[in-house]
């Protein structure tokens, strides 16, 4: 059975690109041009992963996510974002926890690739992970934090990097404005205090504890 992904962009030429990326690489795609039509196709379809750009109008992409998974039918599809935007520290605590990747423009096929990969990769891992412990007993608030956490480390670790790339981090003597630089700390903070709790339950988690 394939694999169906539902691309959301308002450029008519990105979506051109990607479901053409997509289809070289056995994907079955789906194309709206706006998140109003992509929310009524939703009402129909149920497509195995959002791409789902955040500069759009009217509706962005952030009250785009915020609609699909505050609805009970289609709220469990997991969603890519990807945007030419630079991302803020708030955004993405705010929503870190909604989306299962985030991938920067202009697209790169290899990246854009290998993110949706690992998207059901982890999931299909998750899943079967989940499966063993509640079969072995595990508590089940313990199982939906192991699985939350694992999912939100992956994309924190990822949103850091695209925050330090464009703030500038890696270039030799940029300065950087105060703000980020706390920005970026916050972030690897939470990362390191979920890593802990991460390792604190796995062991709970793996032998049904």
């Amino acid at each position: 059975m394939e694999t169906t992904i539902l691309i959301v962009d308002d450029s008519p030429y990105i979506v051109d690109g990607l479901v053409a990326l997509l289809k070289r690489k056995g994907f079955n795609t789906l194309a709206t041009h706006g998140g109003e039509e992509a929310l009524a196709l939703l009402g129909t379809t149920k497509p195995d992963l959002i791409l789902l750009d955040i500069m759009m109008e009217p509706m962005d992409g952030w009250e785009t996510l915020g609609k699909i998974k505050s609805n009970p039918v289609y709220g469990d599809i997991p969603v890519l974002m990807f945007s030419a935007k630079k991302i803020t520290l708030e955004e993405a605590q705010e929503h870190c926890l909604s989306i299962e990747d985030f991938v920067s423009k202009p697209v790169n096929p290899a990246q854009l690739l290998d993110a949706i990969n690992r998207i059901f990769e982890r999931r299909s891992a998750v899943r079967n992970e989940a499966i063993l412990a509640t079969n072995a007993g595990v508590d089940p608030v313990l199982i939906e934090e192991y699985s939350a956490l694992r999912k939100s480390i992956e994309v924190d670790k990822n949103l850091l990097a695209v925050l330090k790339k464009s703030s500038g981090t890696h270039l030799p003597g940029r300065e950087i404005a105060a703000e980020e630089l706390a920005a970026i700390s916050r972030l690897e903070a939470k990362i390191l205090a979920d890593e802990h709790r991460f390792r604190e339950i796995n062991g709970k988690f793996t032998a049904g504890a």
